[in-house]
Protein backbone atom coordinates (compact mmCIF):
# COMPACT_ATOMS: atom_id res chain seq x y z
CA UNK A 1 0.00 0.00 0.00
CA UNK A 2 2.54 2.60 -0.89
CA UNK A 3 0.83 6.34 -1.53
CA UNK A 4 2.15 7.76 -4.73
CA UNK A 5 2.66 11.43 -4.72
CA UNK A 6 -0.45 12.96 -6.17
CA UNK A 7 -2.45 11.17 -3.30
CA UNK A 8 -0.18 12.57 -1.24
CA UNK A 9 -0.60 16.20 -2.95
CA UNK A 10 -4.46 15.69 -2.72
CA UNK A 11 -3.88 15.43 1.39
CA UNK A 12 -1.55 18.65 1.55
CA UNK A 13 -4.05 20.46 -0.72
CA UNK A 14 -6.83 19.17 1.15
CA UNK A 15 -4.94 20.16 4.39
CA UNK A 16 -4.12 23.78 2.98
CA UNK A 17 -7.69 24.70 1.91
CA UNK A 18 -9.06 23.68 5.50
CA UNK A 19 -6.29 26.44 6.51
CA UNK A 20 -7.26 29.05 4.36
CA UNK A 21 -11.31 27.97 5.49
CA UNK A 22 -10.22 28.53 9.32
CA UNK A 23 -8.14 31.61 9.13
CA UNK A 24 -10.96 33.17 6.57
CA UNK A 25 -13.93 31.95 9.13
CA UNK A 26 -11.71 33.63 11.81
CA UNK A 27 -11.24 37.28 10.42
CA UNK A 28 -13.48 39.69 12.11
CA UNK A 29 -14.86 41.61 9.10
CA UNK A 30 -18.21 43.58 9.12
CA UNK A 31 -19.32 42.17 6.04
CA UNK A 32 -19.04 38.48 8.00
CA UNK A 33 -22.01 39.72 10.11
CA UNK A 34 -24.44 41.17 7.85
CA UNK A 35 -27.17 39.09 6.09
CA UNK A 36 -25.81 35.86 4.31
CA UNK A 37 -22.73 36.15 5.81
CA UNK A 38 -19.18 34.41 4.21
CA UNK A 39 -22.01 33.05 1.95
CA UNK A 40 -22.41 35.76 -0.17
CA UNK A 41 -18.88 35.69 -1.76
CA UNK A 42 -17.65 33.43 -4.41
CA UNK A 43 -14.72 33.35 -2.88
CA UNK A 44 -15.74 31.17 -0.01
CA UNK A 45 -18.36 29.24 -1.89
CA UNK A 46 -15.65 28.32 -3.85
CA UNK A 47 -13.57 27.53 -1.13
CA UNK A 48 -15.89 25.14 0.26
CA UNK A 49 -16.26 23.53 -3.20
CA UNK A 50 -12.83 22.83 -3.58
CA UNK A 51 -12.25 21.57 0.02
CA UNK A 52 -15.19 19.49 -0.26
CA UNK A 53 -13.91 18.67 -4.07
CA UNK A 54 -10.00 17.68 -2.95
CA UNK A 55 -11.98 16.22 0.57
CA UNK A 56 -13.77 13.77 -1.96
CA UNK A 57 -10.50 12.96 -3.60
CA UNK A 58 -8.64 12.01 -0.96
CA UNK A 59 -11.76 9.66 0.61
CA UNK A 60 -11.33 7.94 -3.03
CA UNK A 61 -7.32 7.38 -2.65
CA UNK A 62 -7.94 6.23 0.79
CA UNK A 63 -11.20 3.65 -0.12
CA UNK A 64 -8.97 2.64 -3.08
CA UNK A 65 -6.60 1.39 -1.17
CA UNK A 66 -8.09 -0.15 1.68
CA UNK A 67 -10.05 -1.65 -1.02
CA UNK A 68 -7.30 -2.92 -3.34
CA UNK A 69 -7.56 -7.21 -3.82
CA UNK A 70 -10.90 -6.92 -2.34
CA UNK A 71 -13.33 -8.91 -4.45
CA UNK A 72 -15.83 -7.10 -2.92
CA UNK A 73 -18.54 -6.33 -5.73
CA UNK A 74 -20.58 -3.72 -3.16
CA UNK A 75 -17.44 -2.22 -2.41
CA UNK A 76 -15.96 -1.84 -6.19
CA UNK A 77 -19.83 -0.14 -6.75
CA UNK A 78 -19.64 2.24 -3.94
CA UNK A 79 -16.31 3.18 -5.35
CA UNK A 80 -17.38 3.88 -8.76
CA UNK A 81 -20.33 6.07 -7.17
CA UNK A 82 -17.82 8.10 -5.59
CA UNK A 83 -15.84 8.01 -8.45
CA UNK A 84 -18.50 9.32 -10.67
CA UNK A 85 -19.61 12.39 -8.55
CA UNK A 86 -15.63 13.35 -8.15
CA UNK A 87 -15.90 13.34 -12.00
CA UNK A 88 -19.40 15.40 -12.59
CA UNK A 89 -17.66 17.92 -9.75
CA UNK A 90 -14.71 18.43 -11.44
CA UNK A 91 -16.35 19.04 -14.42
CA UNK A 92 -19.35 21.14 -13.21
CA UNK A 93 -18.14 23.42 -9.85
CA UNK A 94 -14.58 22.51 -8.90
CA UNK A 95 -13.11 23.25 -12.48
CA UNK A 96 -15.22 26.28 -13.99
CA UNK A 97 -15.85 28.47 -10.77
CA UNK A 98 -12.30 27.72 -9.66
CA UNK A 99 -11.04 29.08 -12.95
CA UNK A 100 -13.27 32.05 -12.89
CA UNK A 101 -12.35 33.53 -9.77
CA UNK A 102 -8.91 32.68 -10.21
CA UNK A 103 -8.69 34.59 -13.80
CA UNK A 104 -11.11 37.24 -12.29
CA UNK A 105 -8.79 38.01 -9.31
CA UNK A 106 -5.71 38.15 -11.58
CA UNK A 107 -7.38 40.37 -13.50
CA UNK A 108 -8.11 42.82 -10.40
CA UNK A 109 -4.83 42.79 -9.02
CA UNK A 110 -2.77 42.94 -11.95
CA UNK A 111 -4.87 45.35 -13.33
CA UNK A 112 -5.74 47.09 -10.33
CA UNK A 113 -9.25 46.97 -10.88
CA UNK A 114 -11.38 46.77 -8.28
CA UNK A 115 -9.73 45.40 -5.49
CA UNK A 116 -9.99 48.74 -2.70
CA UNK A 117 -7.16 48.76 -0.07
CA UNK A 118 -9.65 48.49 2.56
CA UNK A 119 -9.69 45.13 2.19
CA UNK A 120 -5.89 44.96 3.20
CA UNK A 121 -6.68 45.87 6.83
CA UNK A 122 -8.97 42.80 7.41
CA UNK A 123 -7.23 40.62 4.86
CA UNK A 124 -3.44 39.76 5.03
CA UNK A 125 -1.67 39.12 1.47
CA UNK A 126 -1.14 35.36 2.18
CA UNK A 127 -4.23 34.80 2.75
CA UNK A 128 -5.95 36.43 -0.19
CA UNK A 129 -3.62 34.63 -2.50
CA UNK A 130 -3.99 31.28 -0.50
CA UNK A 131 -8.03 31.98 -1.26
CA UNK A 132 -7.78 33.40 -4.82
CA UNK A 133 -4.47 32.59 -6.78
CA UNK A 134 -3.81 29.16 -5.50
CA UNK A 135 -7.09 27.98 -6.28
CA UNK A 136 -6.21 27.27 -10.30
CA UNK A 137 -2.47 25.93 -10.46
CA UNK A 138 -3.68 23.13 -7.57
CA UNK A 139 -6.92 22.32 -9.95
CA UNK A 140 -5.01 22.17 -13.26
CA UNK A 141 -2.87 19.64 -11.47
CA UNK A 142 -5.80 17.32 -10.18
CA UNK A 143 -6.75 17.62 -14.21
CA UNK A 144 -3.18 16.59 -15.12
CA UNK A 145 -2.65 14.01 -12.73
CA UNK A 146 -6.26 12.41 -13.06
CA UNK A 147 -8.41 11.19 -15.26
CA UNK A 148 -11.87 12.45 -15.55
CA UNK A 149 -15.02 10.91 -17.21
CA UNK A 150 -16.97 14.14 -17.83
CA UNK A 151 -20.38 14.63 -18.42
CA UNK A 152 -22.06 15.52 -21.87
CA UNK A 153 -21.62 18.73 -22.95
CA UNK A 154 -25.49 19.54 -22.86
CA UNK A 155 -25.88 18.20 -19.03
CA UNK A 156 -22.70 19.93 -18.39
CA UNK A 157 -22.76 23.53 -19.29
CA UNK A 158 -26.91 23.12 -17.76
CA UNK A 159 -25.65 22.40 -14.41
CA UNK A 160 -23.15 25.35 -14.65
CA UNK A 161 -25.44 27.37 -15.31
CA UNK A 162 -27.63 26.67 -13.15
CA UNK A 163 -24.97 26.93 -10.50
CA UNK A 164 -24.24 30.57 -12.23
CA UNK A 165 -27.78 31.29 -12.18
CA UNK A 166 -28.73 30.25 -8.54
CA UNK A 167 -25.52 32.31 -7.38
CA UNK A 168 -26.77 35.29 -9.21
CA UNK A 169 -30.51 35.21 -7.99
CA UNK A 170 -28.97 34.62 -4.21
CA UNK A 171 -26.81 38.04 -4.77
CA UNK A 172 -29.49 39.54 -5.83
CA UNK A 173 -31.41 38.70 -2.79
CA UNK A 174 -28.90 40.37 -0.53
CA UNK A 175 -28.65 42.81 -2.41
CA UNK A 176 -32.64 43.67 -1.71
CA UNK A 177 -31.89 42.49 1.72
CA UNK A 178 -29.57 44.79 2.45
CA UNK A 179 -31.34 48.18 1.43
CA UNK A 180 -34.68 47.38 2.61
Amino acid sequence: MALIPSQVLRVAILLSYFSILCHYKALDMPAHQTYGGSWKFLTFIDLVIQAVFFGLCVLIDVSSLLTKGGDSREQERQLRKLIGLRDWMMAVLAFPVGAVRGLMHIGVLHFKLVYPKLLDNFIPQWLNHGMHTTVLPFIIIEMRTTHHRYPSRLWGLAAVCCFGVGYILCWMIYRVRERG
